[in-house]
């Protein structure tokens, strides 16, 4: 079996942060799709700038859920007392090949983003701060091969592609237009409001797998990269574009700890994996990199199940340029 049919889905994180690039960020996500809606509202005045550059920023949030990655998918930032943002990334994915005798690699990919910044509006002589919440979902789908190279060595070239979404809550919508125009908010804001957005792109994969009885230790290099374009916008929706592109390393190694649990040995597990981000990714959240180092324990199930056969529970320690904080995760592999 591939390295890849052992991986699995991790999710739920969290990591605090004090950034102020995290708040910059915020400015130009509200200004992408609130843009449209104030524009009317003359007695009151937008951000100012180029409002493609703005929704170049809103698919570049997007672009954390839809590219698949071990670190960023599973990071909350919480703003304290600090008043930044808060953000929170959440992804979950499975990747496998179909066998050995036929090498085809397929994954798939569910993301989700949740982005809570307030957005200030004024005339010149008052100041309305406007609470706002984005939901951004995205799904992303991949194909490949496994080439043998030497040894536990194999090298997978993959086709991804994706499709998101980032829209505003219809509630706060509705509270906005309501407090800058003294107007019922009507559709119009929705249509306005959103971006839908496709992605192409590819990954490629150098993999490492080895087992010796009980241990197992599973190595992963993969860099990806992903065009993100808005589609369906009218011409006076917001559209814009973006690159994203992440390089990760991802290591687990695997023994048995002397117990047994479900008449099988029970394992321990410690992981540790890297993203670097690149493109329009690098720095737009305060950081470059991020770096998780876990350690977890397994349950090997396949004596009892024939399709849930192993059950990890990890915990991770996340850092990163001005981040750091903990996590839990509850992985499965199937088959």
């Amino acid at each position: 079996m591939s390295a890849r049919a052992e991986r699995s889905a991790v999710v739920a994180s969290r990591a605090t942060v004090v950034n102020r690039g995290v708040q910059r960020f915020a400015w130009a996500v509200m200004a992408a799709l609130l843009a449209p809606s104030l524009a009317f509202a003359q007695q009151f005045e937008a951000i100012g700038g180029n409002v493609q550059k703005r929704a170049n920023a809103a698919l570049t949030l997007l672009s954390f859920s839809v590219v698949p990655d071990a670190a960023a998918s599973t990071v909350s930032i919480n703003s304290g007392n600090t008043g930044n943002p808060e953000l929170t990334l959440w992804q979950l994915g499975y990747g496998m090949s179909l066998s050995e005798s036929f090498p085809l690699y397929v994954e798939g990919f569910l993301g989700y983003d949740r982005y809570d910044p307030k957005f200030v509006a004024t005339n010149g002589t008052q100041q309305r701060e406007i609470p706002t919440k984005w939901t951004g979902v995205a799904g992303t789908l991949g194909a490949g091969w496994e080439f043998p190279l030497w040894g536990d060595f194999k090298f997978v070239p993959i086709l991804n592609v994706s499709l998101g979404r980032v829209a505003s809550d219809s509630a706060a919508a509705g509270r906005l237009l309501e407090l800058v125009t003294g107007k019922n908010p009507d559709l119009n804001f929705l249509d306005k409001g959103r971006l839908d957005a496709y992605g192409v792109g590819g990954s490629a994969m150098l993999e490492y797998f080895r087992t010796r009885e009980l241990t197992a230790l599973e190595v992963t290099l993969r860099y990806t990269y992903l065009h993100l374009q808005s589609y369906g916008s009218s011409s006076d929706a917001v559209a814009g574009s973006s690159e994203a592109q992440t390089v990760g390393l991802w290591a687990r190694w695997r023994a048995p700890t002397g117990l047994v649990v479900m008449r099988r040995p029970l394992r321990y597990v410690t992981e540790l994996s890297n993203s670097i981000y690149l493109g329009d990714n690098r720095g737009v959240l305060g950081f470059n990199y991020l770096t998780s180092a876990g350690l977890g324990l397994e349950i090997d199930s396949s004596a009892y199940h024939s399709v849930l056969t192993r059950t990890r529970l990890v915990g991770r320690y996340v850092f990163g340029h001005n981040v750091s904080g903990f996590s839990v995760g509850l992985a499965v592999t199937l088959f």
